[in-house]
Protein backbone atom coordinates (compact mmCIF):
# COMPACT_ATOMS: atom_id res chain seq x y z
CA UNK A 1 0.00 0.00 0.00
CA UNK A 2 1.63 2.99 -1.28
CA UNK A 3 -1.34 5.84 -2.37
CA UNK A 4 -2.22 8.01 0.90
CA UNK A 5 -5.77 6.78 2.79
CA UNK A 6 -7.60 9.46 4.40
CA UNK A 7 -9.06 9.05 7.83
CA UNK A 8 -12.66 9.80 7.16
CA UNK A 9 -13.52 10.03 10.73
CA UNK A 10 -12.74 10.74 14.65
CA UNK A 11 -14.62 10.06 17.43
CA UNK A 12 -13.62 10.77 21.02
CA UNK A 13 -15.25 8.84 23.99
CA UNK A 14 -14.42 8.84 27.39
CA UNK A 15 -15.03 5.82 30.18
CA UNK A 16 -14.89 6.37 34.07
CA UNK A 17 -14.41 3.56 36.10
CA UNK A 18 -14.71 3.31 39.77
CA UNK A 19 -11.34 1.89 41.65
CA UNK A 20 -11.80 -1.60 43.76
CA UNK A 21 -9.75 0.10 46.71
CA UNK A 22 -10.68 -0.19 50.46
CA UNK A 23 -14.23 2.03 50.80
CA UNK A 24 -13.69 2.99 46.82
CA UNK A 25 -10.85 4.91 47.19
CA UNK A 26 -6.64 3.98 46.28
CA UNK A 27 -4.14 6.33 47.94
CA UNK A 28 -0.56 6.91 47.19
CA UNK A 29 1.62 9.67 48.96
CA UNK A 30 0.61 12.70 48.03
CA UNK A 31 -3.11 11.38 46.30
CA UNK A 32 -6.04 9.93 46.87
CA UNK A 33 -8.51 9.26 44.03
CA UNK A 34 -12.07 7.12 43.50
CA UNK A 35 -11.90 6.08 39.63
CA UNK A 36 -10.24 6.18 36.48
CA UNK A 37 -10.86 7.46 33.13
CA UNK A 38 -9.87 6.20 29.94
CA UNK A 39 -10.17 9.00 26.81
CA UNK A 40 -10.90 6.83 23.76
CA UNK A 41 -10.18 7.56 20.21
CA UNK A 42 -11.76 5.71 17.13
CA UNK A 43 -10.15 6.82 14.27
CA UNK A 44 -11.69 5.47 10.50
CA UNK A 45 -10.27 5.22 7.57
CA UNK A 46 -9.85 2.84 3.98
CA UNK A 47 -12.44 0.50 5.82
CA UNK A 48 -10.57 -0.18 9.05
CA UNK A 49 -10.81 1.59 12.56
CA UNK A 50 -8.17 2.11 14.65
CA UNK A 51 -8.32 3.02 18.41
CA UNK A 52 -6.23 4.35 21.21
CA UNK A 53 -6.41 6.49 24.05
CA UNK A 54 -4.63 7.98 27.88
CA UNK A 55 -5.52 7.83 30.95
CA UNK A 56 -6.51 11.81 32.24
CA UNK A 57 -9.96 13.68 32.85
CA UNK A 58 -12.76 13.56 30.46
CA UNK A 59 -11.63 17.39 29.57
CA UNK A 60 -8.92 15.85 27.76
CA UNK A 61 -11.84 14.06 25.41
CA UNK A 62 -13.19 18.02 25.09
CA UNK A 63 -9.48 19.21 24.09
CA UNK A 64 -9.06 16.40 21.49
CA UNK A 65 -12.43 17.17 19.67
CA UNK A 66 -12.04 20.77 19.83
CA UNK A 67 -8.19 21.18 18.51
CA UNK A 68 -7.05 17.76 17.34
CA UNK A 69 -9.80 16.33 15.49
CA UNK A 70 -9.70 18.97 12.70
CA UNK A 71 -6.44 18.26 12.09
CA UNK A 72 -6.55 14.29 11.77
CA UNK A 73 -9.70 14.24 9.60
CA UNK A 74 -8.79 14.25 5.99
CA UNK A 75 -4.95 13.39 6.85
CA UNK A 76 -3.21 10.66 5.72
CA UNK A 77 -3.60 7.74 7.73
CA UNK A 78 -0.31 5.88 6.48
CA UNK A 79 1.42 8.86 8.26
CA UNK A 80 0.88 9.12 11.72
CA UNK A 81 3.98 11.15 12.89
CA UNK A 82 3.39 14.18 10.30
CA UNK A 83 0.09 14.26 12.18
CA UNK A 84 1.37 14.47 15.23
CA UNK A 85 3.76 17.16 14.31
CA UNK A 86 0.69 19.30 13.08
CA UNK A 87 -0.97 18.57 17.02
CA UNK A 88 1.94 19.57 18.52
CA UNK A 89 1.84 22.63 16.97
CA UNK A 90 -1.58 23.42 17.24
CA UNK A 91 -1.45 23.18 20.46
CA UNK A 92 0.85 25.56 21.51
CA UNK A 93 -1.32 28.46 22.77
CA UNK A 94 -4.19 26.00 24.41
CA UNK A 95 -1.27 23.96 26.56
CA UNK A 96 1.06 21.91 24.86
CA UNK A 97 1.84 19.98 28.35
CA UNK A 98 -0.59 18.02 30.60
CA UNK A 99 -4.35 17.89 29.02
CA UNK A 100 -2.66 18.84 25.46
CA UNK A 101 0.16 16.20 25.85
CA UNK A 102 -1.98 13.73 26.59
CA UNK A 103 -4.84 14.49 24.04
CA UNK A 104 -1.81 13.87 21.11
CA UNK A 105 -0.70 10.77 22.67
CA UNK A 106 -4.89 9.63 22.23
CA UNK A 107 -5.18 10.31 18.78
CA UNK A 108 -1.69 9.24 18.05
CA UNK A 109 -2.13 5.43 19.09
CA UNK A 110 -5.25 5.84 17.22
CA UNK A 111 -3.79 6.95 13.86
CA UNK A 112 -0.99 3.89 14.70
CA UNK A 113 -3.48 1.45 15.44
CA UNK A 114 -5.56 2.41 12.35
CA UNK A 115 -2.07 1.96 9.98
CA UNK A 116 -1.36 -1.43 11.36
CA UNK A 117 -4.51 -2.60 10.45
CA UNK A 118 -4.88 -1.11 6.92
CA UNK A 119 -1.64 -2.67 6.33
CA UNK A 120 -2.79 -6.23 7.92
CA UNK A 121 0.22 -6.20 10.85
CA UNK A 122 0.56 -5.86 14.29
CA UNK A 123 1.98 -2.56 15.02
CA UNK A 124 5.54 -3.97 16.86
CA UNK A 125 5.94 -4.74 13.27
CA UNK A 126 5.66 -1.12 11.80
CA UNK A 127 8.69 0.24 14.31
CA UNK A 128 12.13 -0.11 14.87
CA UNK A 129 11.39 -2.58 17.37
CA UNK A 130 14.75 -4.12 19.35
CA UNK A 131 12.56 -6.39 21.50
CA UNK A 132 9.87 -9.26 20.85
CA UNK A 133 8.50 -8.84 24.75
CA UNK A 134 8.71 -6.08 27.73
CA UNK A 135 9.77 -6.88 31.07
CA UNK A 136 7.13 -6.07 33.75
CA UNK A 137 7.20 -5.42 37.26
CA UNK A 138 3.41 -5.70 39.51
CA UNK A 139 2.53 -2.39 40.80
CA UNK A 140 0.07 -1.36 43.15
CA UNK A 141 0.61 -1.47 47.07
CA UNK A 142 -1.70 1.99 47.68
CA UNK A 143 -0.61 2.83 51.27
CA UNK A 144 -4.57 2.49 52.33
CA UNK A 145 -4.22 -1.07 51.80
CA UNK A 146 -4.54 -3.21 54.98
CA UNK A 147 -1.70 -5.02 55.44
CA UNK A 148 -2.61 -8.72 54.27
CA UNK A 149 -4.35 -7.55 50.83
CA UNK A 150 -1.12 -5.57 50.35
CA UNK A 151 0.64 -8.61 50.36
CA UNK A 152 -1.47 -10.66 49.48
CA UNK A 153 -1.43 -8.46 45.90
CA UNK A 154 2.38 -8.28 45.65
CA UNK A 155 3.04 -11.80 47.06
CA UNK A 156 0.52 -12.65 44.09
CA UNK A 157 2.13 -11.26 41.40
CA UNK A 158 5.46 -12.78 42.35
CA UNK A 159 3.68 -16.11 42.17
CA UNK A 160 2.76 -15.74 38.65
CA UNK A 161 6.84 -15.44 38.04
CA UNK A 162 6.81 -11.70 37.80
CA UNK A 163 10.41 -11.46 39.37
CA UNK A 164 9.69 -7.31 40.80
CA UNK A 165 6.97 -5.76 42.71
CA UNK A 166 6.50 -2.58 43.54
CA UNK A 167 4.35 -0.54 46.79
CA UNK A 168 3.62 2.93 47.08
CA UNK A 169 4.99 4.33 50.17
CA UNK A 170 5.68 7.97 52.09
CA UNK A 171 2.37 9.16 52.82
CA UNK A 172 2.74 8.44 56.38
CA UNK A 173 6.24 7.26 56.58
CA UNK A 174 6.20 6.10 60.03
CA UNK A 175 4.00 3.01 59.00
CA UNK A 176 6.60 2.02 56.06
CA UNK A 177 8.53 -0.10 58.41
CA UNK A 178 5.37 -2.62 59.03
CA UNK A 179 4.24 -2.33 55.72
CA UNK A 180 7.30 -3.38 53.87
CA UNK A 181 8.37 -6.26 56.66
CA UNK A 182 4.60 -7.92 55.71
CA UNK A 183 5.39 -7.55 51.59
CA UNK A 184 9.12 -8.85 52.03
CA UNK A 185 7.84 -11.30 53.97
CA UNK A 186 5.08 -12.63 51.54
CA UNK A 187 7.07 -12.42 48.46
CA UNK A 188 10.34 -13.53 49.66
CA UNK A 189 13.61 -12.46 49.00
CA UNK A 190 14.19 -14.03 45.74
CA UNK A 191 11.81 -10.98 44.87
CA UNK A 192 12.82 -7.41 43.67
CA UNK A 193 11.58 -5.16 45.96
CA UNK A 194 10.71 -1.23 44.63
CA UNK A 195 9.34 1.51 46.25
CA UNK A 196 7.22 4.55 44.99
CA UNK A 197 6.86 7.82 47.37
CA UNK A 198 4.96 10.09 44.74
CA UNK A 199 6.98 12.78 45.54
CA UNK A 200 6.17 12.94 49.08
CA UNK A 201 9.51 13.68 51.13
CA UNK A 202 11.85 16.39 51.23
CA UNK A 203 15.55 15.58 50.14
CA UNK A 204 16.30 15.24 53.73
CA UNK A 205 13.76 12.99 54.46
CA UNK A 206 14.18 10.93 50.66
CA UNK A 207 18.05 10.45 51.94
CA UNK A 208 16.87 9.13 55.45
CA UNK A 209 14.61 6.59 54.17
CA UNK A 210 16.15 5.96 50.88
CA UNK A 211 18.81 4.30 52.62
CA UNK A 212 16.51 2.56 55.30
CA UNK A 213 14.60 0.89 52.43
CA UNK A 214 18.04 -0.36 50.67
CA UNK A 215 19.69 -1.74 54.04
CA UNK A 216 16.78 -3.12 55.92
CA UNK A 217 14.02 -4.47 52.97
CA UNK A 218 17.07 -4.25 49.81
CA UNK A 219 14.91 -1.88 48.00
CA UNK A 220 16.37 -1.51 44.45
CA UNK A 221 14.34 1.01 43.35
CA UNK A 222 12.93 4.51 44.85
CA UNK A 223 10.55 6.18 42.44
CA UNK A 224 10.01 10.07 43.15
CA UNK A 225 11.38 10.03 46.39
CA UNK A 226 11.00 14.10 45.79
CA UNK A 227 9.06 15.66 43.34
CA UNK A 228 9.86 15.25 39.53
CA UNK A 229 9.39 19.05 39.59
CA UNK A 230 12.83 19.07 41.29
CA UNK A 231 15.53 17.58 39.52
CA UNK A 232 18.10 18.96 41.92
CA UNK A 233 16.50 17.66 44.65
CA UNK A 234 15.99 14.12 42.82
CA UNK A 235 19.95 14.45 41.61
CA UNK A 236 20.86 15.64 46.27
CA UNK A 237 18.90 11.95 46.69
CA UNK A 238 20.83 10.30 44.10
CA UNK A 239 24.10 11.39 44.97
CA UNK A 240 23.68 9.94 48.80
CA UNK A 241 22.42 6.56 47.79
CA UNK A 242 24.87 5.90 44.74
CA UNK A 243 22.44 3.80 43.19
CA UNK A 244 21.32 1.47 46.07
CA UNK A 245 18.69 1.80 45.70
CA UNK A 246 18.06 3.33 41.73
CA UNK A 247 16.56 6.91 42.36
CA UNK A 248 14.13 7.07 39.23
CA UNK A 249 11.09 9.59 37.86
CA UNK A 250 10.01 10.98 34.71
CA UNK A 251 6.41 9.41 34.22
CA UNK A 252 5.18 12.97 34.63
CA UNK A 253 7.29 13.88 31.20
CA UNK A 254 4.55 15.53 28.42
CA UNK A 255 7.42 16.90 26.04
CA UNK A 256 10.64 15.91 25.25
CA UNK A 257 12.01 18.82 27.15
CA UNK A 258 10.58 17.20 30.30
CA UNK A 259 12.87 14.35 29.92
CA UNK A 260 15.94 16.15 28.83
CA UNK A 261 16.16 18.65 32.12
CA UNK A 262 15.79 15.06 34.05
CA UNK A 263 18.94 13.93 32.28
CA UNK A 264 20.97 17.13 31.98
CA UNK A 265 20.81 17.31 35.73
CA UNK A 266 21.72 13.89 36.10
CA UNK A 267 18.56 13.38 38.69
CA UNK A 268 18.18 9.47 37.34
CA UNK A 269 19.75 6.26 37.68
CA UNK A 270 16.64 4.92 35.38
CA UNK A 271 14.74 7.12 33.48
CA UNK A 272 10.77 6.82 32.77
CA UNK A 273 8.41 7.48 30.28
CA UNK A 274 4.11 7.32 30.00
CA UNK A 275 3.38 6.23 26.69
CA UNK A 276 -0.34 7.71 27.22
CA UNK A 277 1.38 11.31 28.59
CA UNK A 278 4.82 11.97 26.50
CA UNK A 279 2.86 12.03 22.67
CA UNK A 280 1.93 8.52 22.30
CA UNK A 281 4.09 5.80 19.82
CA UNK A 282 5.35 8.96 18.27
CA UNK A 283 6.74 11.23 21.50
CA UNK A 284 8.00 7.81 22.94
CA UNK A 285 10.20 6.93 19.97
CA UNK A 286 12.23 10.22 20.39
CA UNK A 287 12.14 9.88 24.37
CA UNK A 288 14.00 6.61 23.41
CA UNK A 289 16.26 8.28 21.46
CA UNK A 290 17.12 10.91 24.11
CA UNK A 291 17.91 8.06 26.96
CA UNK A 292 20.22 5.89 24.17
CA UNK A 293 22.13 9.19 23.64
CA UNK A 294 22.54 9.84 27.03
CA UNK A 295 23.45 6.21 27.68
CA UNK A 296 20.43 5.29 30.38
CA UNK A 297 17.74 2.54 30.18
CA UNK A 298 13.94 3.68 30.03
CA UNK A 299 11.45 2.16 31.79
CA UNK A 300 7.75 2.27 30.59
CA UNK A 301 4.90 3.66 32.83
CA UNK A 302 1.57 1.99 32.76
CA UNK A 303 -0.83 1.21 29.95
CA UNK A 304 0.15 -2.29 29.44
CA UNK A 305 -1.44 -2.97 26.73
CA UNK A 306 -0.68 -0.27 24.39
CA UNK A 307 3.29 -0.22 25.95
CA UNK A 308 3.99 -3.55 25.30
CA UNK A 309 4.09 -2.41 21.68
CA UNK A 310 5.65 0.59 22.12
CA UNK A 311 8.17 -0.12 24.15
CA UNK A 312 9.82 -3.24 21.93
CA UNK A 313 10.69 -0.44 20.12
CA UNK A 314 13.11 1.36 22.81
CA UNK A 315 16.45 0.54 22.51
CA UNK A 316 17.62 0.77 26.51
CA UNK A 317 14.62 -0.96 27.71
CA UNK A 318 14.70 -1.58 31.34
CA UNK A 319 10.78 -2.77 32.04
CA UNK A 320 7.19 -1.87 32.48
CA UNK A 321 5.20 -0.70 35.47
CA UNK A 322 2.03 -3.61 35.23
CA UNK A 323 -0.15 -1.38 37.30
CA UNK A 324 -3.33 -2.61 38.88
CA UNK A 325 -5.88 0.36 37.77
CA UNK A 326 -4.68 -0.01 34.19
CA UNK A 327 -5.11 -3.80 33.73
CA UNK A 328 -8.04 -4.22 35.68
CA UNK A 329 -9.86 -1.44 33.41
CA UNK A 330 -8.17 -2.48 30.36
CA UNK A 331 -9.16 -5.53 31.16
CA UNK A 332 -13.03 -4.70 31.87
CA UNK A 333 -13.14 -2.41 28.61
CA UNK A 334 -10.98 -4.29 26.17
CA UNK A 335 -10.26 -7.39 24.13
CA UNK A 336 -7.01 -8.38 23.73
CA UNK A 337 -5.27 -7.59 26.08
CA UNK A 338 -1.93 -9.58 27.26
CA UNK A 339 -1.08 -11.34 30.54
CA UNK A 340 2.56 -11.66 31.50
CA UNK A 341 4.04 -14.81 30.48
CA UNK A 342 7.91 -15.21 32.30
CA UNK A 343 8.04 -12.05 33.73
CA UNK A 344 7.12 -10.24 30.48
CA UNK A 345 4.66 -9.23 27.91
CA UNK A 346 4.79 -10.09 24.26
CA UNK A 347 2.64 -8.26 21.56
CA UNK A 348 0.20 -10.54 19.53
CA UNK A 349 1.93 -10.87 16.56
CA UNK A 350 -1.38 -12.64 15.03
CA UNK A 351 -3.46 -9.85 15.64
CA UNK A 352 -3.31 -6.32 14.00
CA UNK A 353 -2.76 -3.00 15.40
CA UNK A 354 -2.80 -2.96 19.02
CA UNK A 355 -4.49 -6.10 18.68
CA UNK A 356 -7.56 -4.48 20.82
CA UNK A 357 -11.36 -4.42 20.23
CA UNK A 358 -13.60 -2.19 22.56
CA UNK A 359 -16.36 -4.22 24.35
CA UNK A 360 -18.97 -1.43 23.42
CA UNK A 361 -21.27 -2.89 25.55
CA UNK A 362 -19.49 -3.68 28.74
CA UNK A 363 -18.06 -0.01 28.44
CA UNK A 364 -21.25 1.74 27.72
CA UNK A 365 -22.23 1.42 31.81
CA UNK A 366 -18.89 3.97 32.80
CA UNK A 367 -19.47 6.59 29.54
CA UNK A 368 -19.20 10.28 30.60
CA UNK A 369 -18.07 11.40 27.39
CA UNK A 370 -18.95 10.53 23.47
CA UNK A 371 -21.75 9.18 21.03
Amino acid sequence: MTDPVQVDHLAVHAFTVPTDGPDGTEQDGTLEWDSTTMVLVEARGGGRTGIGYTYADVSTAVFAESKLVPLAVGADALAPPAVWQRMRRATRNAGQPGAGAMAVSAVDHALWDLKARLLELPVVDLLPSFHDRVPVYGSGGFTNYPLDRLADQLSGWAAQGIPRVKLKTSRHPDQDPERLRAVRRAVGDDTELFADANGALNRTEAVHWARRFAEEWDVRWFEEPVSSLNPRGLRTVREHTAGRPEITAGEYGYLLTDFATLLEADAVDCLQADITRCGGITGLLQVAGLAAAHDIDLSGHCAPALSAHGFCAVDRLRHLEYFHDHVRLEGMLLDGTLRPEGGALRPDRDRPGFGLDVRWADAERYRVHGP
